[in-house]
């Protein structure tokens, strides 16, 4: 695959994590291979498991300079000085944007709704998610088709993200049409998530 238009990696963590192990293995990957931002998306809501999270994963991102955004918890982006925030739909985006300040970090995962994802642009975020990429397994069963990453990479200018049902398949199509890919499960299920990228990127 040809480099100089070659999407980003964005990691996104698994919903739970090992604060013993998890910060190795996640450092095996970010020095295999440039990473752009790594999401923290764990599944509980309990701030002292989050903040003893943020505190293990930023050891390994910080030194490789990699941005840290956290989903969902603006109030925690905030108090922890993380690098932004990840944000289901279009919704809290001014509001993020607001609460945060004008360098950091907001997204917003947006399905396959390209309407949802204008909106996030127009409130205010620095990247729009499409997704699940294949397999509907997630959300209300829609798939964000390779047509609206073409659509999206042609006519808007804010940076598109591809998550969900990233399979060697997937990858290819979207390749020319995305400027980040996110893995997230596709990888950490692996017991090599820095060799299981490797073979994910190298069709």
């Amino acid at each position: 695959m040809a480099e100089p238009d070659a999407p980003q990696i964005y990691l996104v963590s698994p919903p739970e994590i090992d604060a013993g192990t998890f910060p190795d293995r996640l450092a095996a990957v970010l020095d295999a291979r440039p990473v752009a931002c790594l999401r923290l998306a764990l599944a509980t809501r309990e701030e002292d498991v989050l903040i003893r999270a943020v505190d293990a994963l930023r050891a390994v991102t910080e030194p490789r300079d990699v941005a840290l955004v956290i989903a969902e918890h603006v109030g925690l982006a905030e108090r922890l000085g993380l690098d932004g925030v990840h944000l289901t739909g279009a919704r809290g985006v001014r509001a993020a944007r607001k609460a945060l300040g004008a360098d950091a970090i907001v997204g917003a995962f947006c399905g396959a709704s390209r309407h949802d994802g204008i909106n996030a642009g127009e409130a205010g975020a620095d990247y729009v998610a499409f997704g699940p990429c294949s397999g509907a397994t997630l959300g209300d069963g829609q798939v964000a088709e390779a047509e609206l990453f073409a659509w999206w990479s042609e006519m808007i200018e804010l940076p598109v993200v591809a998550e969900g049902g990233l399979d060697e398949q997937t990858i290819r199509t979207l390749w020319p049409i995305t400027d980040f890919l996110a893995f997230g499960e596709e990888i950490w299920r692996a017991d090599d998530a820095a060799a299981r990228l490797a073979a994910l990127l190298a069709n």
